[in-house]
């Protein structure tokens, strides 16, 4: 059976599904109006100020959930990027995302986005708010596998912060920066286990640390006031010492959102904050987990650099990206719901 469009008035939106590590990415093709801006960071300011309600279409019930992703294709004015990116989540719009970028260089390639295709692996650079971002695609006999990107320059921003938290009292903080920042700490603190615990609980006790953050420590970036802000916090099993085993964590980011995956821009953090206390070198891989899903990334500093005054490193996150699904969305005009909705 052909399934057609039902008769609608208004934009069609077209849409390819992907999810990283369980964490999901809809990618938008088609039935955005012009995004306008200069830069990737202005079109990410014009978006939320004049086409917000495009991502509660998208990300929000009937056709989301609350923990739904977002990708906006939009261009560039870097030359060697090979597209522009602004992300979209239940809150807003953020600056990196890790998981997206393994989705989207997968995609860069099987839909044509760059050049031809080379094997073993096809170079994607994509333009993120953060800055440039560069993704490779395994790429054999015509189709895509794993992913690998080298982050923007990552950097510990302050370690052992002390922040006066609602229902816990004082607890002792380190906060990275990975594309985004984040605020760390050991579940432990909480008398919780990342993979074990309850996701209310989780998702609690990290959304009383963010708030706490927010509240009490003013955040800074060397190249744009617009990357200065906690995206999230991601709680450990406090394993940040090198070894072969795996170590997990779970990010809870924008308004109280569960990334399923390890987080890429958290790894990406979470490395440079390890590689800045001297428990990692250069080069030593290392396996994180998602405490929700038990999916996969690998992260590893290669490479020391400045952002800034910040001593930084460039990180190189590693993992796998699926397709789930194409769609096409309407709105009808008589429908009340249509502008989209969340339960908490």
């Amino acid at each position: 059976m052909d399934v057609q469009l039902p008769p609608h008035e208004g934009d069609e939106l077209s849409l390819v599904d992907m999810h990283t590590g369980g964490e999901p990415l809809r990618i938008i093709l088609s039935g955005y109006p012009e995004v306008k801006g200069d830069s990737v960071l202005s079109k990410r300011r014009y978006t939320r100020e004049h086409l917000d309600h495009l991502r509660r279409v998208l990300m929000f019930e009937p056709r989301g959930h609350k923990d739904m992703y977002g990708a906006l294709i939009v261009d560039s004015e870097i030359p060697e990027a090979d597209l522009g990116v602004l992300f979209m989540h239940n809150e807003g719009y953020s600056t990196m995302c890790g998981h997206a970028v393994i989705a989207l260089g997968r995609f860069a390639v099987d839909y044509k986005l760059v050049k031809e295709p080379q094997s073993p692996e096809t170079q994607v650079n994509i333009h993120c708010p953060c800055g440039l971002v560069k993704a490779f695609v395994e790429y054999s006999d015509g189709k895509t596998g794993a992913v690998r990107f080298l982050s923007v320059p990552a950097f510990a921003f302050a370690t052992d912060v002390t922040v006066k938290v609602e229902g816990f009292g004082d607890v002792t903080v380190d906060i990275s920066y990975g594309g985004a920042f984040y605020a760390f700490v050991s579940a432990q603190r909480f008398g919780l286990d990342v993979t074990k615990s309850r996701t209310r609980d989780l998702v609690d006790a990290a959304t009383a640390v963010t708030n706490a953050v927010k509240a009490q420590v003013k955040l800074h970036h060397p190249t744009s006031d617009d990357l200065a802000f906690l995206y999230g916090t991601i709680l450990t099993d406090g394993k940040d010492d090198y070894s072969l085993d795996a170590t997990a964590n779970i990010c809870v980011f924008a308004d109280a959102q569960v990334d399923r995956s390890p987080t890429g821009s958290g790894v990406t953090a979470r490395v440079a904050l390890q590689y800045h206390k001297g428990l990692i070198q250069l080069s030593q891989t290392r396996t994180f987990l998602s405490g929700a899903t038990g999916s996969q990334f690998t992260g590893k500093a290669v490479q020391e650099t400045k952002c800034g005054d910040f001593k930084a490193v460039v990180v190189e996150v590693a993992g796998r990206a699926f397709y789930t699904g194409v769609s096409r969305f309407v709105q009808e005009s008589e429908d009340k719901l249509t502008h989209g909705f969340l339960l908490k």
